[in-house]
């Protein structure tokens, strides 16, 4: 049976803490996610097979687990990458966001499913923009906080906070379950992922990002942390659920 996440009430309000220069700063999280489906090209099928093998020999993938792939080499056999790239430029522009695409490290990352997890103790200052270049699988992308669901499909493009609790999860499914994911089935998906600054003015506004919220614990921490209710927080990885950190 899967566990039913639950939205998140008001007073769970996240806080993170990032490192701004030499200085930890706070923020609040945005629960805002924007979501599209572009048109882009099918990765050839060489290349695909040679993600599969790097999958099942290198990374050894478990159900849940997320890595990342070699982009240099990915780049050599895929004759439309710029096109990908160029696809989600249009429209992060569309959004008002200009040119931060261009000035981003982007990274080429694959799962298997994706255990709920938030990514702002190592990306406080960050928010993701992802694309994702694999097949419908019957998965979907899940913010626990709010219960948005998001499936996944080729061209799916997306820009949340790196503070937010997702998931990717089985369509049929509640919550994250191992079991949903069998060794017989091809579940991985394949997507690009830019890391954007937040304090991008356009993109702070865009997601209605709060800075130096809490100073005064921010001033007395030495890593970049979240908070939730005064205490720092992780997320059940099943549900989603937020839980003070061990």
């Amino acid at each position: 049976m899967n566990p039913t996440p639950e939205p998140h009430p008001m007073k769970d309000r996240p806080t993170a803490y990032f490192w701004s220069g030499d200085d930890i700063r706070s923020r609040g999280v945005s629960d805002l996610v924007f979501f599209t489906c572009v048109d882009v090209p099918a990765p050839p099928l060489r290349l695909v097979a040679d993600w599969q093998r790097e999958i099942s020999q290198r990374l050894c993938l478990a159900p849940g687990d997320v890595a990342q792939l070699p982009l240099a080499r990915a780049r050599m056999r895929w004759p439309d990458y710029a096109r990908c790239v160029q696809a989600t430029s249009e429209w992060t522009r569309s959004l008002g966001l200009h040119e931060v695409l261009a000035t981003s490290d982007v990274a080429l990352m694959a799962c298997r499913g994706a255990k709920y997890h938030f990514d702002a103790a190592h990306y406080g200052g960050m928010a993701f923009c992802n694309i994702f270049l694999s097949e419908d699988r019957g998965l979907d992308l899940h913010f626990a906080a709010t219960g948005l669901r998001i499936p996944l499909t080729r061209g799916t493009v997306v820009v949340f906070d790196t503070g937010q609790p997702h998931a990717v999860i089985a369509r049929h499914s509640n919550g994250f379950d191992g079991a949903d994911f069998p060794d017989e089935q091809d579940f991985n998906q394949i997507f690009l992922t830019w890391a954007l600054p937040l304090d991008n003015t356009e993109l702070g506004q865009l997601l209605g990002i709060g800075f130096d919220t809490d100073p005064s614990t921010a001033h007395l921490l030495d890593e970049e942390q979240l908070w939730v209710n005064g205490a720092r927080a992780s997320v059940c990885p099943a549900t989603g659920r937020w839980r003070e950190a061990d």
